[in-house]
């Protein structure tokens, strides 16, 4: 009786890959070869039907870049890389079209800007100068925004931070619901809003004359309830394991959010002040109402009229002259660069207090 050995391996058939999956592929270089073509054929479309706007130009560039790709890749590949290539190429138009105005603010003012800002400017006021003439210097209004932006964020960063405590450790029922409430309709609250507030209670109820102090608080109602949001958001991030080891000790619930919750949030809760402190940093309706604008050095914060770099940028726009705007220009680039440092410390304290991951 003869057996037979058999190999006991299953055997397999090797299917051949459908035809569409297996074509040729569009060089590295075909996205840039095809933004080129793109925008040569934007451009000569844009000057055989005599369109001016080179924002006109720049759209059919982009319309072409997306039509021409799908076109391309549908042919020398498929029409599944295709879609995929689309995709691709409409979130770079996106990305385009986001960026270049920025770039474009960013040019126009520094290139407006440069013409006057020197050590002068930044160390001179107004004073004896006609808004006509050449000359004078922003000192007044960037310590006027250095004061009334340090006091509001003296005044709503410490509730801000508490009401968030209560919301995400404490808060419970109607009451937390009634502060949530409440927070999210702050948020939408337009500048002169806060402003007339402040104006309404204490400049004409309680008589107090323009200041400062009074520009701080209306600033410290719209930057409230970013800080509020910012950090209930980086409390609720903080695992639930670090508060029960806490209290599994017999540390009181205040003592745990003091020496475990607070410090582990602490990057993102500076991170989220920071970004709330440059949010009002640029505001101009407030200071118009309650600071009233001055060109002197005023020091002094709770007494007496006061600038900001807001202020002082629309007062010399609207004067009209060569000087002025070449002011206005230097001042948009100081806020600029302000609100550009506040950012970089704040990436920088997010960076410093994150928490170390090892491998």
């Amino acid at each position: 009786m003869s057996h037979t050995l058999q190999d006991p391996r299953p055997t397999t058939r090797r299917s051949a890959a459908p035809a569409g999956l297996t074509r040729g592929g569009l060089p590295r270089w075909a996205p840039a070869g095809i933004a080129v073509l793109s925008a040569g054929l934007g451009s000569g479309i844009g000057l055989a039907f005599d369109l001016h706007s080179k924002i006109q130009w720049g759209l059919l560039a982009a319309l072409l870049f997306v039509a021409v790709t799908y076109t391309a890749s549908a042919l020398v590949e498929n029409r599944r890389q295709a879609k995929d290539r689309v995709a691709t190429s409409v979130v770079w138009v996106c990305f385009i079209l986001a960026v270049v105005p920025l770039l474009s603010l960013m040019w126009t003012t520094i290139s407006r800007g440069i013409k006057v800002l020197d050590g002068n400017f930044l160390s001179h006021s107004m004073n004896g100068v006609t808004s006509f003439e050449e000359g004078g210097g922003v000192y007044h209004a960037l310590i006027g925004t250095l004061e009334q932006v340090g006091l509001a964020t003296l005044i709503a960063a410490p509730i801000g931070l508490l009401t968030a405590v209560y919301l995400v450790e404490y808060g419970k029922g109607s009451l937390a619901k009634a502060v949530t409430f409440f927070v999210d309709v702050m948020t939408g609250i337009p500048s002169i809003v806060a402003g007339l507030f402040i104006l309404t209670t204490w400049n004409l109820m309680l008589g107090f004359g323009p200041s400062g102090f009074a520009g701080a608080m209306a600033l410290s109602i719209l930057m409230m309830p970013v800080v509020v949001r910012s950090t209930e958001e980086m409390l609720k991030l903080v695992p639930n394991e670090l508060r029960e080891a806490a209290l599994a000790l017999g540390v009181p619930k205040w003592r745990m959010i003091l020496k475990v919750v607070l410090p582990t949030a602490i990057g993102g809760i500076s991170t989220g002040v920071m970004l709330a402190v440059a949010r009002i940093a640029g505001e101009t309706a407030p200071i118009m109402l309650l600071v009233f604008g001055a060109q002197l050095i005023n020091n002094n914060p709770f007494e007496g009229a006061q600038s900001s770099l807001p202020l002082y940028i629309w007062e010399q726009y609207k004067v009209g002259s060569e000087a002025s705007y070449d002011r206005a220009w230097a001042a948009a680039l100081v806020l600029i660069a302000f609100v550009m440092i506040l950012n970089l410390v704040a990436r920088g304290i997010a960076r410093w207090k994150a928490p170390k991951t090892g491998r």
